[in-house]
């Protein structure tokens, strides 16, 4: 065998092993989260190549809270239910228990933020939002909710 292609076959082999247990290292995050501030209940899935996280509803929903997005800066989706808002989308595990490259959504300021998620250990998040550079954020702690 020629060993230039010897070579190739050996790099390709050991990067689609790397691969692999990068893959088999991701942790398990999919699952519904109680986001930090206490008045959401987050589902996560994975979508595509990336995180999903939509609205599953509130424990403190009630009939006289309002179930709107009535911050959101556009005053035409101000009228849409949070309940199956799309929060966040499309964030790529980076390594080292680390989901980035998305942007999330706070329905309680109406703006959206560059974000990092991630995964402490079973029931815990660390999710930070922020502007710019992630040095000028603000982390919440989100815990999983159990099915």
């Amino acid at each position: 065998m020629n060993p230039q292609i010897g070579k190739t076959l050996l790099i390709t082999l050991l990067l689609g092993v790397l691969t692999a247990s990068e893959a088999d290292n991701v942790p398990p995050i999919e699952g519904t989260w109680l986001s930090g501030d206490g008045d959401g209940w987050i589902q996560i899935t994975f979508a595509g190549d990336g995180l999903s996280g939509v609205v599953k509803g509130s424990p403190n929903a009630d009939d006289e809270r309002p179930d709107r997005d009535e911050k959101n800066p556009d005053p035409a989706l101000r009228d849409r239910p949070l309940t199956g808002l799309e929060l966040f989308a499309n964030f790529a595990y980076d390594g080292d228990s680390r989901w980035t490259g998305g942007t999330i959504y706070d329905p309680n300021s109406g703006k959206t933020y560059r974000a990092i998620i991630t995964h402490v250990d079973g029931d815990t998040l660390k999710v930070r939002g922020y502007i710019g550079v992630p040095m000028l954020g603000r982390t919440e702690t989100w815990t999983r909710v159990p099915d």
